[in-house]
């Protein structure tokens, strides 16, 4: 549903998450490049990991050193980069002496040396030299800079419900938690990517925002969303209209539950919602997520009593990144985790009816899916 909680927004690594906890907001939209006119998808991401176990330096659980004695990860890492051609990532470390971070009438707020992020405004430098990048695998990225000034109105918000809830947050039931409070968002400023000036306006950013955190991360991993949407019906653009598919094998009170996602369509102002702890909705999903040689490509069938959404995506693997995280007990389970912001697809949306077949509301085209397939190995 499209309502807003900032609450859900705020950071949550208090409690044992405080010591094996993990909490991150992530961003991804479109800019243009100032001299070409060129088109680049960017992210951006503000990732914090146990903050009890903080010194005064940044401890990276993938440093030899750390894991023959058993030093769990503890830092802020402000993690960049960009999809499409030679796809980059990016990553900045801070010591939690050096980080502040809390919440105001405003919402949240991140603030350290050359980074901050609240809920309207993010900022950033990252420069990581080639001879740094290959010195040091413990930062898991490539070499790059970026730096940004952005704006950020979050437009529409996909609120899962009471999973998500202040109870359910209190007693840290769920291992990975999820709250999109920009599903769709409208960016503007600029990003300076290897010395080149990229533009963002509100009307071709095709924005997303959310945040994530809890003790580990789920596997299988999926992730879909786009607001560059054109009905197949009309022939225009969906000018408020938002899709967001999320999930993989949930846990709760450590215990796995089966292949579950959560979405919402938010199609031209009003939720079609797929959630499966929603149990009163009958809802039903399937899908598939399969890497080709060239490419990776999702299918997602979900059903409920009043709606049915089925789901086509592809995005060509030379444009995605095998993005790295580390859990925050320091282990790095996911090794081929795909991340992309670049996928185009399909989807049929219909709505049901207590007699008769299903009425196709709308088949969409979409672009600029910000999309995401993994499983541990």
């Amino acid at each position: 549903m499209n309502k807003s909680d900032l609450k859900r927004n705020y950071w949550m690594l208090d409690g044992r998450f405080a010591r094996k906890g993990y909490d991150w907001w992530w961003h991804n939209f479109t800019a243009v490049n100032e001299k070409t006119g060129k088109e680049r998808a960017f992210f951006i991401e503000y990732f914090t990991c146990n903050p009890a176990l903080g010194g005064d330096q940044p401890v990276c659980g993938q440093l030899p050193a750390n894991r023959e004695q058993g030093k769990k990860p503890s830092y802020l890492m402000v993690k960049c980069g960009w999809w499409g051609e030679n796809p980059t990532q990016l990553h900045r470390f801070y010591a939690w002496k050096d980080v502040e971070i809390g919440q105001d009438s405003n919402g949240y707020f991140v603030k350290a040396p050359e980074a901050s992020a609240c809920e309207t405004r993010i900022t950033g430098n990252v420069n990581v030299s080639e001879s740094d990048a290959a010195a040091h695998p413990e930062w898991m990225c490539n070499s790059g800079s970026m730096n940004w000034d952005i704006t950020v109105d979050k437009k529409v918000a996909f609120n899962v419900g009471y999973g998500a809830g202040s109870l359910f947050r209190k007693l840290k039931a769920f291992e990975m938690y999820w709250h999109a409070e920009g599903m769709k968002s409208l960016y503007s400023g600029s990003i300076t990517a290897n010395g080149e000036k990229y533009i963002i306006t509100n009307e071709r950013s095709f924005g997303y925002a959310d945040k994530n955190w809890g003790a580990d991360f789920t596997s299988p991993w999926v992730w879909l969303s786009s607001c560059d949407l054109v009905s197949r019906k009309t022939g225009k653009r969906l000018e408020d209209s938002v899709f967001d598919i999320g999930g993989g094998r949930p846990k709760v009170f450590g215990v796995a539950l089966n292949r579950k996602l959560l979405s919402d369509f938010w199609y031209e102002g009003k939720s079609y919602e797929f959630n499966f702890s929603k149990f009163w909705t009958l809802c039903r999903t399937k899908f598939d997520c399969k890497e080709t040689e060239d490419k990776i490509i999702w299918y997602v069938r979900q059903e409920t009593t009043k709606a049915i959404m089925e789901t086509q995506v592809e995005c060509d693997k030379s444009k995605m990144l095998l993005v790295n995280y580390e859990s925050p007990d320091g282990a790095k389970r996911h090794n081929r985790l795909w991340n992309g912001g670049t996928g185009t697809g399909t989807i049929k949306l219909c709505k049901k009816h207590c007699f008769g077949k299903p009425e196709l509301l709308d088949e969409i085209e979409a672009g600029h899916i910000g999309c995401e397939w993994g499983e541990y190995c």
